[in-house]
This record gives C-alpha cells, sequence and structure tokens, in this order.
C-alpha cells in the first residue's frame, strides 16, 4: 500500500482555491475590494513566479479570518466550496482518486493554501488526510497566525517526514501530483512524481528527467 500525495491548486482542482477565496471574499463584500483584490493578484504572480514571500502572503491571507466568528466564517466556506470548487474540480481528477483508491493506496493532501480552506475541499474530493498550513485559533477565534513550519516549498517535505514518523508509512513507491516549480522538493523526494498541467519550469524539468506528465483538464 503506497502513497499517493497530491498537490490541491490547479492539480486536483483547475484552478487556486486560495486565489479564489479572495475573489469570492471581494464579491460578496467580506473585504474591501480595490486593496484586497490588487494585493491578492500581486501574490498569486509572484507565487508563480517562485518569489513569493510566504511569511507576508500567510498575514494577508489569515487577516481577515480574525474578523469574523467561526460560525460565520463557516457558513460562507461552505457557500465557496459548493458555488466556486465543486465547478473547478478537474474533469480527470475523480477518476485518479478512483484508480488510487482501488490500489489500496493512503491518499494525502499536501497543500500550502491554508487549512481553513482545504479542509472543506479534501472533504468533498472524500481524501482523508490533509497536510496543510494550519492557522492558530485561540478562545474560538482565529488570531492570523499559524502554527509550525507552513506546507510551502521544503515545508511540503518537512510536513511529509512528520506525518511518516507518526504513521507506519514511507516513501517507497509513493506518488506526487503537482503542477508547480514551487513543489519540486517534494517531487524529488518521491519515488513516482507526476507533473499535472505543469507550469513552464515544472514541464521543462519533468521533459528532462522523464517523469510522467498528466493532463487531468481535458
Amino acid at each position: 500500500m503506497a502513497l499517493a500525495l497530491f498537490d490541491l491548486d490547479n492539480t486536483l482542482l483547475a484552478g487556486d482555491s486560495d486565489y479564489l477565496w479572495g475573489e469570492y471574499m471581494v464579491a460578496n463584500q467580506i473585504v474591501d475590494s480595490f486593496e484586497y483584490q490588487r494585493a491578492n493578484s500581486a501574490f498569486l504572480r509572484d507565487y508563480r513566479r517562485g518569489q513569493l514571500d510566504n511569511d507576508q502572503y500567510m498575514r494577508f491571507v489569515l487577516q481577515p479570518l480574525t474578523l469574523h466568528s467561526i460560525d460565520r466564517l463557516h457558513a460562507w466556506r461552505s457557500d465557496y466550496v459548493d458555488n466556486w470548487i465543486k465547478p473547478i474540480i478537474a474533469p480527470g481528477t475523480p477518476d485518479l482518486l478512483k484508480q488510487h483508491r482501488a490500489r489500496g493506496d493512503t491518499l494525502i493532501i499536501v497543500s500550502a493554501t491554508n487549512l481553513f480552506i482545504t479542509e472543506s475541499i479534501a472533504l468533498l474530493l472524500d481524501i482523508p488526510h490533509i497536510l496543510s498550513t494550519e492557522p492558530e485559533i485561540v478562545d474560538s477565534r482565529y488570531t492570523g497566525r499559524y502554527l509550525g513550519t507552513p506546507t510551502y516549498k521544503e515545508g511540503k517535505v518537512v510536513a511529509i517526514n512528520a506525518w511518516l514518523e507518526d504513521n507506519e508509512h514511507n516513501l517507497e513507491d509513493s506518488y506526487f501530483y503537482s503542477d508547480s516549480i514551487n513543489d519540486l522538493p517534494l517531487l524529488e523526494q518521491v519515488s513516482i512524481p507526476v507533473a499535472v498541467n505543469p507550469d513552464d519550469e515544472l514541464r521543462r524539468i519533468a521533459v528532462d528527467r522523464q517523469w510522467t506528465i498528466l493532463d487531468l483538464r481535458s
């Protein structure tokens, strides 16, 4: 029984759930439209270039959570997943997950997007394990801070190694599916790296190293 690890945004989803949550908040006037949208787009460009200041970005995305009760946030999140995330599940995702379940593999999402967003998407996809940057909660309120090491770039390797220490698994015959050059550190750790609708830099490396390149969108 092998591990099947999955990046989430632009891999299992044909879009970025972190960025889209920001757009959802703008559309529903939860945040200041102009300023938030401008910053949200700038951070997305930095991510795509592999130049994201992740600590600064995490402060940006977690700050709105501090302004509202968890019950209200969860209500918005439920609406967001139903109306913004379900339509962008990549067409090939259900069959890919079905194949790994049929093999008896252990499925894990490993995502840089924070747990407030990803936990409901993991539930939607019926993926039982998720490693994701964890926002801090104190007295039933989000604080705007995060716990531990963010699951971004090398942080994904840190997260999966910590998970392996607590579970009876290893990376033998393991898979990792990702679209992004930012995930190269973890792609290099698994037995079977798979580039899914990859960005230009990851595609170049995948071709050079003869990794599988997979299209889940057509």
